[in-house]
């Protein structure tokens, strides 16, 4: 069996909002850990295998998936029946495959470093500013539902998550892209679920 190491409000709560989507939670053991916060609560938690005492971290037997983009990729192909990845083949998998790459080589640092409010004009030409982000963003909503059209798809579940967490940009059509993702029906359950489990420690 798979096993999701986990902890509430976390990167993990993505993972496990994929998971309702793809109607596997029965198959996937979620392991809850303690993590070191942001906010210097928490502390590293033994149990949790992963090389940086992270989360989330998805175990397949001996064979350990780190990082958001690479464990929902897994997921998502693992569970394929579900409808939420793009097969190979398809003429539309190069984009799949990029807006994972996208996220975690661009989105994500961009919208970290603004948060910090760190600016330097190389950090600028490797990741792009917030304004270019959120304009290449723009670019491929205008008109559509989801990233790649009509099709909710795992590239959705991750993207939004940063504006999820962080908060929306204030764009029209992201800010109505980010609310169709989180009214999908993994979303509430990982939020209900998050909230049950802190409420109970």
């Amino acid at each position: 069996m798979l096993k999701l190491i986990y902890s509430p409000r976390s990167r993990a709560t993505r993972v496990l909002a994929l998971l309702h989507e793809l109607g596997a939670l029965e198959q996937v053991r979620l392991e809850i850990v303690a993590i070191e916060r942001m906010d210097g609560s928490g502390a590293r938690d033994p149990r949790n295998p992963h090389p940086d005492g992270k989360v989330p971290l998805l175990l397949d037997g001996e064979v350990q998936i780190w990082e958001s983009a690479a464990i929902i990729q897994y997921l998502a192909d693992r569970f394929a029946d579900a409808g939420l990845s793009i097969p190979p083949g398809d003429a539309q998998r190069g984009a799949y495959l990029s807006w994972f790459a996208w996220y975690a080589g661009v989105l994500e640092p961009v919208l970290i470093l603004e948060f910090a409010g760190v600016q330097h004009p190389l950090l600028e030409r490797n990741f792009r500013g917030k304004q270019e982000a959120q304009a290449r963003l723009r670019q491929a909503l205008q008109g559509r539902d989801y990233l790649l059209g009509e099709r909710f798809t795992a590239a959705d579940l991750l993207l939004h998550s940063a504006y999820a967490w962080m908060g929306k940009p204030g764009d029209p059509v992201i800010d109505a892209w980010v609310e169709r993702c989180m009214a999908r029906p993994g979303a509430a359950f990982a939020r209900d679920f998050d909230s049950q489990m802190l409420a109970a420690a």
